[in-house]
C-alpha cells in the first residue's frame, strides 16, 4: 500500500475508533498532532495560558466535528485552520484586556512539545540567538516557529496554519534562516557558527503534506 494510503487509512481508522469513545485512538490522535497545534499557538505570540486554551479548544473543535471529517487525509489542515482561527479570536480578546508583555510571554512558554524555546533560553549563547531571532520581521519567526514543530508539519499543515501559499514556503523558509543567519554574524557570540554553510538544515518537509 502507497503510504499516502496507509496514512490516510491510520488517520481514517483512529477517527472512527475516537468517535465511538475509544481513547487510544484520541489519545493517539493528540500525540500525533498536539507539537503542530503547538507550534501554531506559539507563532501567533500567545501567552502560554491562552496558547494552552488554544490547542485545548482546537481539540474541542475536533470532538464536535468526530463524525463530519470526510477527508481524513486532510485532519492535520483542517486542525491548523482551527488552531489559527482559535488564534485570532485570542488576539481579538487580548486586545480589550491588559497586554502581556513580550519578554514575559517569551519567557513563560513551557509546552513540552518541542523543547526549542526552553533551549535558546537556556545560557547566554542561546539567549542572544533567542534576541537575533526577535529581529526577524514577524512573518519570519511565525514561520520557522510551526516549522519547527515535532512531528515535522507538512507543507500543506503549514499553508493552513499561515494562511500563505505552499509554493512559497520552501522559498519563505531559505530568506528567512539567511537573514537569521547574517544577524547572527553581527554577534560576537554568534558569528562563528553563522558563519558555516548557507543553509546546513534539513528540510524534514514534503509539498504534498505527508509528515
Amino acid at each position: 500500500m502507497p503510504r499516502h494510503a496507509a496514512v490516510t487509512a491510520d488517520l481514517e481508522g483512529l477517527l472512527t475508533a475516537a468517535a465511538s469513545g475509544d481513547q487510544a485512538s484520541w489519545s493517539a490522535l493528540v500525540d500525533r498532532f498536539s507539537g503542530l497545534l503547538w507550534s501554531i499557538a506559539r507563532s501567533f505570540r500567545l501567552p502560554t495560558a491562552e496558547a494552552a486554551d488554544v490547542v485545548q479548544t482546537t481539540w474541542l473543535r475536533l470532538v464536535e466535528n468526530l463524525d463530519r471529517i470526510e477527508e481524513p487525509e486532510r485532519l492535520a489542515s483542517w486542525l491548523a485552520t482551527t488552531a489559527r482561527r482559535e488564534c485570532l479570536h485570542a488576539q481579538r480578546r487580548g486586545r480589550r484586556e491588559s497586554p502581556v508583555p513580550a519578554d514575559e510571554t517569551f519567557s513563560t512558554v513551557a509546552d513540552g512539545a518541542d523543547p526549542l524555546d526552553a533551549a535558546l533560553l537556556a545560557d547566554e549563547r542561546d539567549a542572544e540567538l533567542w534576541r537575533v531571532f526577535e529581529l526577524l520581521p514577524e512573518r519570519c519567526r511565525r514561520l520557522l516557529r510551526v516549522l519547527a514543530a515535532t512531528p515535522a508539519p507538512g507543507y500543506a499543515e503549514v499553508a493552513a496554519a499561515l494562511d500563505m501559499p505552499i509554493g512559497s514556503i520552501g522559498p519563505t523558509r531559505s530568506r528567512c534562516l539567511a537573514r537569521l543567519r547574517e544577524s547572527a554574524m553581527t554577534s560576537p557570540l554568534l558569528a562563528d557558527e553563522a558563519a558555516g554553510p548557507a543553509d546546513g538544515t534539513t528540510d524534514r518537509h514534503r509539498e504534498d503534506g505527508a509528515p
